[in-house]
């Protein structure tokens, strides 16, 4: 039996080994850096065949640039500039602004997308495609009064 109760007996080696093994999965020292940020401002109402603006602004908290596709979809079919699709290099200390002006003729919801991809040419320097998610996405709606 006294030879159990050693072998149970904490010693400060072992109290030491612990507590670094419990510092070590600490949660803080993770880095938490979002990968896009976005900002989607849109009017809420809007009169039939008003032209609104939609700006969508996107922006990262990576230090690596990134090159990045950015489109919207409807809830109803759109025409015109509502399809365009821009491509651009995202870097952390430059946030990108892309514009759409478009005809509401119905109440919809808008979905702003960005889609990370790896194109060459686009970013001064080499571009990086993060892992894990390479889809985000905001979503509006605007209601025709």
């Amino acid at each position: 039996m006294h030879l159990l109760q050693l072998l149970f007996r904490a010693g400060p080696g072992v109290l030491l080994i612990v507590l670094c093994l419990q510092l070590g999965t600490n949660k803080a020292q993770e880095d938490n850096r979002r990968v896009i940020t976005m900002n989607l401002q849109m009017p809420q109402t809007a009169e039939e065949n008003e032209e609104v603006t939609l700006k969508l602004t996107v922006g990262t908290e990576l230090r690596e640039c990134m090159v990045i596709k950015t489109s919207l979809r409807g809830s109803h079919t759109m025409d015109g500039p509502f399809n365009y699709i821009y491509t651009a290099c995202l870097c952390e200390d430059y946030p990108r602004t892309f514009y759409w002006d478009f005809e509401v003729n119905r109440t919809m919801a808008i979905a702003a997308m960005v889609h990370i991809i790896e194109k060459e040419g686009i970013c001064p320097n080499k571009a990086v495609v993060p892992n894990g998610q390479k889809y985000f996405y905001t979503i509006r709606g605007i209601q025709v009064v």
